[in-house]
């Protein structure tokens, strides 16, 4: 197997480093009863239905963290599985599985060369996990291959609109314009990468692979509503443009075959979910 590209590397690294300080961060957001809400407002699954009914599917949670929606959705009859890049990161879902008496698969990998049979799953989804980190590229025709037809990819990203409008140097949302939306690829930071396109290349590449666009859903702040995610200034700045988007796209009945089984320069892994 060739070695991982930089940027996986590079966020590898820093979720290892970072798993102990997010956890504690965030620990309001991310505890009790939220662990199947969505993005940096927590928008309750309950309240937008976008992953339908779940008991006996099976679900690859891509990029899961400490695995609390695997967690939530095991509880709901699912079949879950979670995958993290991150050793640290699984660590800590490790802890949380015991904690819940939960117990399911967990698999550390690259969620750009997934470790599954073609057909795996019936469900991909995450919540701002791997669709972030990882190049779309790579992504979108593995999470094509890895469903099953009519199988759906859910997943909570940055908006364009956040990107094109983030001061790299200030850490910062801004009222200014940075960098050009066409052709947008992805934005480097000190110590990770993150990836985005302009919606109409994502829409794009959902129909190169065989996916059709169902729902999408630009959150925003509630009046007054804050999250650890962003700071004050951002939080505002939130209420007047996206910051964050959710994709529902539905794998089609027949994908073309070169969806399913692109060349790679990496040698894939393959087992059962």
């Amino acid at each position: 197997m060739t070695p991982s590209p930089r940027h996986v590397r590079s966020n590898r690294r820093s979720w290892d480093r970072e798993a102990r300080e997010y956890e504690q961060r965030h620990r309001r957001a991310l505890a009790g009863k939220k662990e199947l809400a969505w993005g940096l407002w927590r928008l309750p699954e309950s309240s937008v239905g976008l992953l339908g009914a779940v008991r006996g599917r099976r679900i690859l949670e891509l990029g899961c963290g400490a695995a609390r929606w695997s967690v939530g959705l095991a509880r709901k009859g699912g079949r879950p599985v979670g995958l993290d890049v991150s050793r640290a990161r699984l660590d800590q879902a490790r802890r949380v599985l015991r904690g819940a008496r939960a117990s399911f698969p967990l698999v550390q990998a690259d969620a750009e060369i997934l470790p599954f049979r073609d057909r795996s799953f019936d469900l991909v989804f995450c919540d701002w996990g791997a669709m972030t980190f990882c190049d779309p590229e790579r992504t979108v025709p593995e999470c094509a291959r890895v469903l099953e037809e009519g199988g759906l990819l859910v997943f909570t990203t940055a908006s364009p609109f956040r990107y094109v409008a983030f001061d790299v140097p200030k850490d910062r949302q801004d009222r200014r314009l940075h960098r050009a939306y066409f052709g947008m690829r992805r934005l480097e930071f000190a110590h990770s990468v993150e990836f985005q396109r302009p919606y109409g290349d994502w829409v794009e590449l959902f129909r190169t692979h065989g996916f059709q666009v169902e729902r999408l859903i630009e959150t925003r702040p509630k009046p007054g509503q804050t999250t650890s995610y962003l700071d004050p200034g951002d939080n505002r700045w939130a209420a007047r443009w996206p910051a964050e988007v959710i994709w529902r796209v539905r794998r089609a009945a027949s994908v073309p075959t070169a969806a399913l089984h692109r060349r790679t320069a990496r040698t894939r892994p393959r087992s059962g979910a």
